[in-house]
């Protein structure tokens, strides 16, 4: 009987050292369409500058990004992720812009609205098939698609401007991302992460939000935390300056003041967080 159990326990370990071996062997799956986007003609030099800080690929790849997916950017920006999505998905998929609100009451956004467009009209090789829409959560602005027809929704610093406009309006964001997205749809989210040794400002006036609070909004909104990664983590930012994480590159608000330090810690520290519709 002892010889049979040991036998048994030689063959399970076995079993097991095999099934390691074969795991650690497995052949990591590359992404060349992204590569490919990544390291594409249509991306402006500058914003190529930041994909040490910003890990593009590695990032897209961690929220699950696949060339057949419609995918939601929210308030793009300048489009530094926009000039990689669109001609990623441009074949097989979709990407959907939130734009700002060329409608807004403050003129930075229709400013911000008037350049994307343009932006956009200028290369239409690369954005031709870009669907694009108005994303204001100050007005109420949110529907960008169907409800249940997203596979995968993305946000890159925006959180803490949501979070600037109240509880109330910060809710209806999370909410409608759930409700857009499919089944098993992907909210990822990049913010400025705030320690939680530190208090948070209600409005997020400096930027940064705690890790915990954000799970807490999404988790809210029925969502379940997937996954977190420290892929834009960056152990040099305090999340103490003087005007908030704007201190920083590649904004540097403060001008010359403590300009080198600044530069010397980089860009912030930021939460990398993915969320997933039950």
């Amino acid at each position: 009987m002892r010889t049979s159990f040991f036998l048994s326990g030689l063959f399970l370990a076995a079993a097991v050292s095999s099934v390691a071996a074969q795991a650690q062997q497995a052949p990591v799956v590359v992404d060349a369409g992204l590569q490919a986007a990544i390291a594409g003609a249509q991306r402006t030099p500058a914003f190529v500058a930041r994909d040490g800080w910003r890990h593009p690929y590695e990032t897209l790849s961690f929220f699950g990004i696949k060339p057949t997916q419609t995918v939601i950017e929210l308030s793009p920006g300048g489009g530094w992720y926009t000039e990689i999505l669109a001609p990623y998905l441009r074949e097989r998929g979709q990407l959907i812009l939130g734009g700002d609100d060329p409608e807004s009451a403050q003129a930075y956004y229709q400013r911000s609205a008037a350049r994307l467009k343009e932006k956009l009209a200028a290369t239409p090789a690369v954005y031709d098939r870009v669907q694009l829409g108005v994303f204001n959560p100050a007005a109420g602005k949110l529907a960008l698609a169907p409800a249940g027809s997203v596979d995968l929704v993305l946000t890159f610093r925006n959180i803490h401007n949501w979070v600037s406009l109240g509880e109330a309006p910060t809710a209806a964001v999370f909410k409608s991302v759930f409700d857009t997205l499919k089944p098993g749809g992907v909210f990822g989210v990049v913010d400025h992460r705030r320690p939680a040794a530190q208090a948070q400002d209600a409005k997020a006036s400096s930027g940064y939000l705690h890790q915990a609070y954000v799970i807490r909004l999404a988790e809210q909104a029925g969502f379940k935390l997937a996954a977190s990664s420290e892929l834009n983590a960056n152990a040099k930012d305090t999340a103490d300056h003087e005007g908030g994480v704007w201190a920083l590159p590649p904004t540097l608000g403060n001008k010359d003041k403590d300009r080198a330090r600044y530069e010397a810690i980089g860009e912030s520290d930021r939460m990398t967080l993915k969320f997933v519709k039950p």
